[in-house]
């Protein structure tokens, strides 16, 4: 009995949770339906006029793309570095081993307004700042870590002895790599793509602070923002929303996959 009221407690508390942190989107989803200006209630009538709006003014349909080819560059550079420190961690053992993962794992620990400052002093000095290649370093270097936990955790479950099977059979290194490791590993790949996307079109911070003149969605977002109440934003933020949670729901299910078939070998 006494255990059913912990679990059932368990249950109270995570669906309280989910309504505290969905409600206000749900709202804003709600109120990008809705014609008039002010989100109060009751409603007005049901309009698509807001959506209309938003991919009718260039700066945000300009805005969309730039953010669609950051995260996309940005995710995979994040994940290749990513798995090249998952599978360093995983494949050798060397001196300052716990201060190099220590470095691999900083920069989402660090504050992100100490880390926008810190990378465009860096890229100012490097005649970069103010370019779409800026937002995508920043963004791969805020995304890595993400990569590295994600195909880290993948990696854990390969038996060692699959890599030493293929080197007896006269595979080379790389192609143990291409054939075995990447293989194995490619659910957590393509989780980790989708995850650092998601980090990367929802940033905003870093993003404001180095994108210069080429703004992402977020960017554009504050500026819609800035001295008045416009309605235009519960569309855009349904639409980054939207996008976001399927990335993330994508991530989940490739590493709930992958956990799964593992346990059933």
């Amino acid at each position: 009995m006494k255990s059913g009221s912990v679990k059932l407690a368990l249950y109270a508390y995570v669906l309280l949770a989910f309504i505290f942190i969905f409600t206000p989107i749900l709202a804003s989803f709600v109120f990008s339906f809705n014609s008039d200006r002010f989100p109060s209630l009751p409603l007005g009538s049901f309009s698509l006029k807001w959506y209309v709006t938003i991919f009718s003014r260039p700066e945000v349909m300009e805005a969309a793309v730039t953010s669609i080819i950051v995260s996309l560059a940005s995710s995979v550079l994040a994940t290749f570095i990513g798995f090249c420190t998952a599978y360093t961690d995983y494949r050798y053992q060397f001196m300052f081993k716990q201060a190099y993962l220590a470095l691999a794992m900083l920069p989402p620990t660090i504050p992100l307004v100490i880390m926008a400052l810190a990378m465009l002093s860096w890229l100012a000095q490097i005649g970069l700042s103010g370019q779409v290649i800026s937002i995508i370093i920043a963004h791969t270097v805020l995304g890595a870590p993400f990569a590295m936990a994600v195909i880290r955790l993948r990696l854990n479950d390969m038996d060692p002895s699959l890599e030493a099977a293929a080197w007896n059979l006269g595979a080379s290194e790389w192609r143990t790599m291409r054939e075995v490791v990447i293989p194995f590993a490619m659910p957590s790949i393509i989780a980790s793509l989708c995850l650092t996307a998601a980090v990367s079109f929802d940033e905003f911070a870093v993003a404001w602070f180095v994108s210069g003149l080429n703004k992402t969605i977020p960017v554009v977002i504050l500026e819609i923002l800035q001295g008045n109440v416009d309605p235009q934003i519960n569309a855009i933020g349904t639409f980054v929303f939207l996008i976001s949670i399927t990335l993330i729901i994508i991530a989940q299910a490739l590493m709930f996959k992958g956990r799964k078939e593992v346990s059933a070998e």
